[in-house]
């Protein structure tokens, strides 16, 4: 049953992946994987950013006297429009550093996946592809 090649898969026997290059690959597989999950939390969070923005712009135009239904926790609790707007300076506040936070862990993460992939390209250059496909 001799083929001819054509349309099945013929591996390259130039290339042979080391255990220790197999690994590396493997760190690089799991970190891709954690920067998609990082990038979905951010999203998350700066959504919730927006909205807390979006009330602290709705509360400007609230009258002085009115008391405020406040979300803490799974309660509401009434405030003042001063004590709520403190409530949601403090809470965007803590917002901004969970988002800080997020974004610092994703440039470690991609500069880990840079010093892999400089590493793995400079071994197996086009028998390997490293990129993602939304990149």
């Amino acid at each position: 049953m001799a083929s001819s090649g054509k349309g099945t898969f013929q591996p390259d026997s130039d290339v042979h992946i080391s255990y220790e290059d197999q690994q590396k690959i493997n760190k690089f597989a799991r970190l891709n994987a954690k920067v998609d999950d990082l990038k979905d939390e951010l999203k998350v969070k700066q959504n919730d950013m927006k909205n807390l923005e979006e009330a602290v712009e709705e509360l400007t135009l609230a009258d002085d006297t009115e008391k405020i239904p406040y979300l803490v926790g799974e309660v509401f609790i009434s405030l003042s429009l001063e004590d709520t707007l403190v409530s949601l300076d403090e809470a965007k506040s803590k917002k901004e550093g969970e988002i800080s936070e997020l974004e610092a862990k994703c440039e470690d993460l991609k500069s880990q996946m840079s010093e892999l992939k400089a590493h793995l390209y400079g071994k197996f250059g086009s028998h390997i592809n490293l990129e993602n496909e939304e990149d």
